[in-house]
């Protein structure tokens, strides 16, 4: 089952892996250590991110560093741009409003 970036933000375990790997490249042992869960059930979330691509892996000899991928996280916030533009139109007018209401 392919999933997508919605489905991977949803989750908080997730959320906070993409903070941690953001900060610096990890192994799932690294990242297992974070939380209070078994290695496996680390591996299923990183498996999500990396499905959605918002993480990369790196091997370097018997490891794989997990790396917070930026350029998919952007175009998932240029997309959410078009929102936030009509959402501060919106909550500006309504700003207005109330001011107008409060005045008189």
């Amino acid at each position: 089952m392919k999933h997508d970036i919605f489905q991977a933000i949803a989750d908080p375990t997730r959320r906070a892996i993409l903070t941690l790997i953001a900060i610096q490249a990890l192994t799932p042992n690294a990242m297992a250590e974070k939380f209070d869960m078994t290695r496996q059930a680390v591996s299923k979330h990183i498996k999500v991110l990396h499905e959605c691509e918002l993480i990369k892996p790196e091997h370097s000899g018997r490891e794989i560093y997990y790396h917070f991928n930026a350029k998919k996280m952007q175009e998932f916030d240029n997309w959410l741009a078009q929102f936030r533009q009509n959402w501060e139109t919106q909550f500006n007018q309504l700003d207005a409003l109330l001011s107008t209401i409060k005045e008189q």
